[in-house]
């Protein structure tokens, strides 16, 4: 009896509460109203935007990575604007300075808790603003060398010349050295080739240079091939021999291998030595020599 008396005195104060709710709401309602307007306008601004930017970044050329980061960036900050606004309509309590302080002391925390992560979104969007190298190109960065398959936000994907893929922070790429080794379509190889010391320098060097020249994956038509006396050998004069030819790795390998098969070739047919290393052996005592017949005798019994 004396729960059925305590729930009957419990429901006006029940109807008072869930009265002052719907007040509330009904107060409320034209500020949800503006702010759910606020969302959708957001929405739509959104949008807009990334189809101005889609069409702008096809006219310009941009790199569909860039394009993407252009626009997920725009996005955020229409977004980040539009909620700001439709929370202040909601809540009159909440100015947009208050908001701001708190967002601003939340994203220190979490800047300092991802500091990588930022460091490499940041690299990645400069190196794809700044394009030192392209899709396709062969780099080299930290002894690490290969074609670049993929740039990303976070990463950049490179193929080695084994087929092996390293995936490299970007961070990296943009605080070290990076050597794009197609940068232009041609790159200059060089080889040393040795004669002997008995040989004539200047006739050599003109068999020499003749014989790259006939090389077809030579491009001396754009750059002279150069031959030039470099050293005094331990067994042979030695000329620096440089070309230009493909900037692609394998066109460096195979144009070397045709390079020296031809100038082997060229010195060969004109009787010029390659000389193998000689070693000259000084022993502190005289050395008694004796021919093999001599010591053919002395080794057989009597």
């Amino acid at each position: 009896m004396e729960a059925i008396l305590a729930n009957a005195e419990l429901l006006p104060t029940l109807r008072a509460q869930i009265s002052d709710y719907l007040t509330g709401l009904a107060a409320a309602a034209p500020r949800l109203v503006l702010a759910l307007a606020i969302i959708l306008v957001t929405w739509l601004a959104v949008a807009i935007v990334s189809a101005v930017l889609r069409r702008i970044g096809r006219r310009m050329r941009l790199r569909t990575n860039l394009l993407e980061v252009l626009q997920m960036l725009s996005a955020i900050a229409l977004w980040f604007l539009g909620l700001i606004v439709a929370l202040t309509v909601v809540f009159p309590s909440i100015t947009p300075a208050r908001a701001l302080t708190t967002l601003g002391l939340g994203s220190v925390a979490i800047g300092f808790a991802f500091k990588d992560v930022f460091e490499n979104f940041l690299a990645g969007i400069l190196i794809l603003l700044r394009e030192p190298f392209s899709l396709g190109d062969f780099i080299e960065c930290e002894d690490i060398e290969g074609q670049v398959d993929e740039i990303t936000i976070r990463d950049t994907r490179i193929r080695q010349t084994n087929g092996q893929l390293v995936v490299m922070p970007n961070a990296m790429l943009f605080q070290n050295p990076v050597t794009v080794l197609t940068h232009a379509s041609l790159r200059r190889a060089t080889v040393i080739v040795g004669i002997a010391y008995g040989e004539d320098v200047d006739a050599a060097r003109a068999i020499i240079s003749d014989a790259v020249q006939r090389v077809d994956s030579v491009r001396d038509d754009v750059r002279d091939v150069q031959v030039f006396a470099q050293a005094f050998g331990d067994s042979s004069i030695d000329f620096e021999v440089t070309w230009w030819t493909g900037s692609r790795p394998v066109d460096i390998r195979a144009s070397r291998d045709q390079v020296v098969a031809a100038i082997k070739r060229a010195l060969d047919d004109n009787g010029i030595e390659i000389p193998f290393p000689y070693r000259t052996l000084t022993f502190k005592e005289p050395l008694e020599t004796r021919t093999l017949q001599a010591a053919a005798t002395e080794a057989s019994p009597d």
